[in-house]
């Protein structure tokens, strides 16, 4: 489980297809520190497993349904990633329950200047997760830890401090760009107790 607070942001190394998915590497040096292999990281916010550890990378397998539901597989030698280790136990709570399972990907229609290096970001979300997002609700965003600020039609938008935009990969985003998506975990379980008692 983890928190959308993101650590640090690394560099993938390589991205290397292959028969049943691809192997992802990248370059870090803070959430390499007590990595071991077998532990969940999260690369864009979604729950990967650590393996063939070096002194300053790690490398992931990603299966088929990662490569189709989020938007690693268009990542490549060079890319940007946010990281975020697992929380451990007697860690605090900054963000919201993210548990790196992503529900699907939106699309970056603005990421706009307001002033003083905060910044206005607009995204459409697929039609099957509108129902889960709600105005001053949260939202994980390419593991990002974010709270909803407006919504219009298929369009949410949040306000990006500037300590979340200097410490993200969100400063090498570009309009177009698809977003993973993990939308509040909560709002899916009242779904399904409510859909049950009726």
């Amino acid at each position: 489980m983890f928190t959308g607070i993101i650590e640090e942001t690394g560099k993938v190394q390589e991205f290397v297809p292959n028969s049943t998915g691809a192997r992802l590497r990248i370059g870090c040096s803070l959430v390499r520190q007590d990595l071991n292999v077998g532990d969940s990281i999260s690369v864009n916010g979604v729950c990967l497993t650590a393996v063939d550890l070096q002194a300053d990378s790690f490398a992931a397998d990603l299966a088929p349904e990662t490569l189709s539901r989020s938007n690693l597989g268009s990542l490549s030698a060079g890319s940007e990633v946010n990281l975020e280790r697992s929380m451990a136990a007697n860690g605090r709570y900054s963000g919201h329950i993210v548990q790196g399972h992503v529900d699907g990907t939106g699309e970056l229609l603005a990421l706009d200047l307001l002033g003083d290096e905060n910044w206005w970001l607009t995204i459409r979300v697929p039609p099957e997760l509108d129902r889960y997002i709600v105005s001053k609700g949260s939202i994980c965003i390419d593991g990002i830890s974010l709270t909803v600020a407006a919504l219009e039609g298929d369009r949410l938008s949040v306000t990006i401090i500037p300590h979340t935009y200097s410490l993200t990969a969100m400063r090498t985003w570009t309009r177009d760009r698809r977003v993973n998506l993990e939308v509040d975990v909560i709002a899916k379980y009242v779904e399904k107790m409510m859909a049950a008692r009726t």
